[in-house]
């Protein structure tokens, strides 16, 4: 059964750095592109980072460039999501996903969340 899960977020202050973890199982992350996505309230998804199965540059959206650093470990089959220099704008349920391809396209699976508040 594929399933990621993520942990790590938590309550940070302003400034503060936060490490999200997401694990995998019933599948190989070297098997398919890696995801955050964060949400906040009343606000739509956002795709924060992607890295890519081919081992390309990773994607970081503009928001968090210079701030967040995804990355993996596929030995241990886990996703990362550095952040650093939170501000009060990066509160949201951060979620991981992963798209793998399969015999009609690409298939995304993600995980139930963690959240992420930056309050002093």
């Amino acid at each position: 059964q594929v399933q990621v899960v993520e942990s790590g977020g938590g309550l940070v202050q302003p400034g503060g750095s936060l490490r999200l973890s997401c694990v995998a199982s019933g599948f190989s992350i070297s098997r398919g592109d890696m995801r955050w996505y964060r949400q906040a309230p009343g606000k739509e998804r956002e795709l924060v980072a992607k890295s890519y199965s081919s081992g390309g540059p990773p994607y970081t959206a503009d928001s968090v460039k210079g701030r967040f650093t995804i990355s993996r470990d596929n030995a241990k089959n886990t996703v990362y999501l550095q952040m650093n220099s939170l501000g009060h704008e990066d509160t949201a349920a951060y979620y991981c996903s992963a798209a793998l391809p399969t015999d009609w396209g690409v298939a995304e699976y993600w995980g139930q969340g963690t959240q992420v508040t930056v309050s002093s």
